[in-house]
């Protein structure tokens, strides 16, 4: 395209720019990104109310219940590697492999939920799938939007991980020396019980922006075209037009999952599928109020 004659009447810098961005893009994100069909633009969010929570909850557990093999796969993945890392964990006696986990379930979670979105989709419109259809839906956002999100959750989760030393040492560090991973009665000094105070809070406060940036935007990359950084500013923007239930649909959702993990990560088996069908419902259901 970029090796065609123009026209000398148009602007050749602006056809040249156009033509080189368009190349540039692998030759199957191009046939699929056109193939696709999906319309372009953000949609206009509507009101949430808290029925919403409710009908999105519903319909996630009929998704799931429809799906359940996918889910199993899905949430098995997510399980299975919160499983190897506590083993590893346990084997080295090294806590620090904890934190490679940590790290990544912002790159795998992301996609594990585009995988219950589509299924949400497919049967919305009522269409038979296989499982090509859905993992293709998932491979496929590799070369979209959705890795961007990822890198800028795991960014802000580093960063977050830097604060925690940061107070870790402002509240600890001249106190003596002692394995905090086994002495838990250092938490319940002064110092102990400050830092713990502060660190949730501040973490209290990274989990809210992660939440707030991702509830409406990682199913709106799965329905529509647009950039990541639109999408994002969409979704916190929708949060804070709806901040009673879209907050209580925040802590519904923290609460359950510190639950499910409490049993050795099993009961996300159930989490996982039921608030990914769900989530997406949600966003559906507000874009309706909106239309």
């Amino acid at each position: 395209m970029a090796g065609q004659q123009a026209d000398p009447k148009l602007n050749l810098r602006c056809i040249f720019v156009g033509c080189a961005a368009f190349a540039n893009l692998p030759s199957k994100v191009r046939a699929e990104g056109m193939s696709d069909g999906k319309p372009h633009g953000v949609p206009r969010i509507g009101a949430v109310s808290f029925p919403m929570l409710g009908v999105a909850l519903r319909r996630g557990w009929r998704d799931m219940r429809r799906a359940m093999g996918y889910a199993m796969v899905l949430a098995g993945a997510c399980v299975a590697i919160g499983w190897i890392m506590l083993w590893i964990t346990w084997w080295t006696g090294q806590s620090y492999w904890l934190i490679f986990a940590a790290v990544g379930f912002p790159l795998i979670g992301p996609f594990a939920a585009v995988g219950f979105y589509e299924i949400s989709h497919q049967l919305e419109q009522g269409h038979r799938f296989r499982p090509s259809d859905i993992f293709g839906v998932i491979i496929r956002q590799r070369n979209r939007q959705l890795p961007s999100i990822c890198a800028v959750i795991v960014v802000m989760f580093l960063f977050w991980f830097f604060l925690a030393h940061m107070i870790f040492a402002l509240f600890l560090g001249f106190t003596t020396m002692t394995n905090v991973s086994s002495s838990f009665e250092i938490y319940m000094t002064p110092e102990g019980l400050s830092m713990l105070f502060v660190g949730g809070l501040v973490g209290a406060c990274f989990a809210l922006l992660f939440y707030m940036i991702t509830v409406m935007s990682l199913p709106l990359l799965l329905d529509r075209e647009v950039d990541f950084v639109t999408a994002m500013i969409t979704s916190f923007k929708a949060v804070t037009a709806n901040p009673a239930p879209m907050l209580a649909w925040a802590v519904f959702v923290a609460a359950s999952t510190f639950l499910a993990l409490l049993p050795g990560f099993v009961g996300l088996f159930l989490v996982l599928p039921l608030f990914g069908h769900a989530t997406w419902h949600l966003y559906k259901l507000a874009v309706e109020a909106g239309a």
